[in-house]
């Protein structure tokens, strides 16, 4: 027999209570009193108690404090060690005999072996987050330290290697998500504003990563082992060494799913997790069991939601996003990695000079992140997407005006345009050269653009899919990241090789059918605020 339909469900949900009040009102007036009392001071257990802070109703709900600054500030670290290596990333490469779009690969092979690790973890973790961030922290001091080493061991590959065993670390990103938007602990309302924090935390990682980096390259290379190359290896290793314990000690995990045997169970448990709160339930649990564990024999438990009952417009959005997601995380990636490998050549800069570069675009864009944490909840996120959008491609749009109307050219250096190695005959193509203030503008939309546009990819989706599938919704998004971290970090690595044109009209040509999709989705992507 088919499914009963849900409002049917509903209405047989309603008559129970109906029939309990009425049942309650019989109770003396002493009896009603004491129902009431026990219902609103009756004490929460300590693992809910440590793990969720209840607000006005399940909408507003927040993880405990604690267990949220570990999330968010691991995230702030993970970030920073992705980015910690791009201001010196292309020098160091060279000088263990690589290239430009060699360093690029570095910077941005680790997502593609976290990619790989989550396919492995999300089968064993069963919602639980603890163990993946041990396994993220002890892959980061291994990768680190394996990164650091190529110097003394003058092996080109080791730093490869390093990075590949720190992309398993980044497992942390997808779980952050996930965590920010698990329907267990945080409510619809909060999800946005979650997520804008982690995009804080974003914006703090590019910015204060390539500062870092750039300062530690002015160390020097008298010693062989903590010099100016490795030593964002040794630091990160030493801060994952500390982070890691303090994280143990703050961190509580949330229960773990249970074994279902089914999608329909394991919905099935999600559904009553997220049932508001009811003091008619808290007074007679009893009387509410047989209803919810003993359905009528005529009928087959409600119908549960699958990824084949999506409609077209439905699919359309969880395409839209994962497509913005991949996007946002692509351009950024290729500017980061860019910079340095084009100022090095158009306005002779250091690693030092590339990183102060990176990071003072990315702490003017700080101020608006933060606003948009405050403010996030009174906007819906395709409106935030919007936004976002469009300052990114007005950043990369001035920047193709400045570069084709620019009247100096500096001929590339001997080997900048090589693939992976630096042994090719100098070119004789030339690139436009930008001044620094134009050029620090462009990169302020560009950061600001996308990292705001990326706030709302998840949360969005979050809000208009089921609750049970919050764990296809945060891997879907985050390999979407992945991919544009991946091939943003190559394309910014080779862009000079390409021609700095030909390399901003491929970031504005990715963009343009994000932009086609969002009009055409435009009515289909409306969600709650906050």
């Amino acid at each position: 027999m088919a499914a009963l339909p849900s409002t049917v469900v509903d209405y047989i949900h309603h008559e129970d209570r109906v029939n309990l009040s009425r049942r309650a009102s019989h109770l003396s007036l002493a009896d009603k009193a004491s129902s009431v009392r026990d219902t609103f001071t009756r004490p929460a257990s300590t693992s809910e108690a440590e793990l969720v802070e209840e607000g006005d109703s399940n909408e507003f709900r927040l993880p405990a404090v604690r267990s949220l600054f570990v999330v968010i500030f691991g995230n702030v670290l993970f970030q920073i060690m992705f980015f910690i290596i791009v201001s010196s990333a292309s020098a160091y490469a060279e000088y263990l005999g690589g290239s430009a779009t060699f360093s690029g690969l570095t910077i941005g092979i680790p997502p593609v072996f976290g990619g790989l690790a989550l396919l492995v973890t999300t089968r064993f973790d069963r919602g639980q987050y603890k163990a993946c961030f041990q396994l993220a922290y002890a892959s980061a001091i291994l990768g680190n330290i394996l990164y650091a080493l190529a110097y003394k061991a003058h092996f080109l590959y080791l730093i490869l290697i390093g990075r590949c065993v720190s992309g398993v670390a980044f497992i942390s990103f997808m779980y952050s998500k996930r965590y920010c938007a698990d329907p267990r602990i945080v409510g619809i309302r909060r999800r946005t504003t979650l997520a804008s924090w982690l995009v804080v935390g974003q914006g703090l990682g590019f910015s204060a990563g390539p500062f870092l980096g750039g300062v530690l390259y002015k160390i020097g290379f008298a010693d062989q082992v903590f010099n100016g190359y490795t030593s964002p290896g040794w630091i990160m290793t030493i801060t994952f060494a500390l982070f890691w314990v303090i994280g143990n000690l703050l961190f509580k995990d949330i229960p773990p799913l249970p074994k279902a045997t089914s999608r329909a169970d394991t919905s099935q448990a999600l559904e009553l997790d997220n049932l508001p709160p009811n003091p008619s339930r808290a007074h007679s649990h009893t009387d509410l069991i047989p209803h919810q564990s003993s359905p009528p024999p005529t009928t087959q438990s409600p119908h549960h939601a699958s990824w084949r009952d999506l409609s077209f417009r439905q699919w359309g959005v969880t395409l839209c996003m994962c497509y913005f997601a991949m996007t946002c995380f692509l351009i950024l990636g290729a500017w980061e990695s860019n910079i340095p490998v084009y100022t090095s050549t158009a306005l002779d800069f250091s690693p030092f000079k590339a990183g102060n570069f990176i990071a003072l675009g990315g702490v003017a864009t700080l101020p608006f992140l933060l606003a948009n944490v405050r403010y996030a909840r009174r906007f819906q996120d395709r409106t935030t997407l919007a936004l976002g959008t469009t300052l990114g491609i007005i950043g990369i749009t001035i920047m193709l005006i400045l570069l084709s109307t620019s009247e100096q050219v500096v001929p590339l250096q001997s080997g900048s345009h090589a693939l992976f190695t630096p042994n090719s005959p100098e070119s004789t193509e030339r690139i436009g050269k930008v001044a620094y203030v134009p050029f620090l503008i462009c990169w302020f939309l560009v950061a600001l653009g996308f990292n705001l546009a990326s706030t709302c990819t998840l949360s969005l989706l979050s809000k208009q899919l089921p609750d049970e599938w919050y764990t296809g919704v945060s891997m879907a998004i985050q390999y979407s990241n992945y991919t544009g971290r991946t091939s943003g970090a190559i394309l910014g690595g080779a862009g000079v090789k390409i021609g700095m044109k030909n390399y901003l009209a491929v970031q504005l040509a990715i963009v343009g059918f994000g932009v086609v999709m969002y009009c055409v989705l435009w009515r289909d992507m409306k969600a709650k605020k906050g």
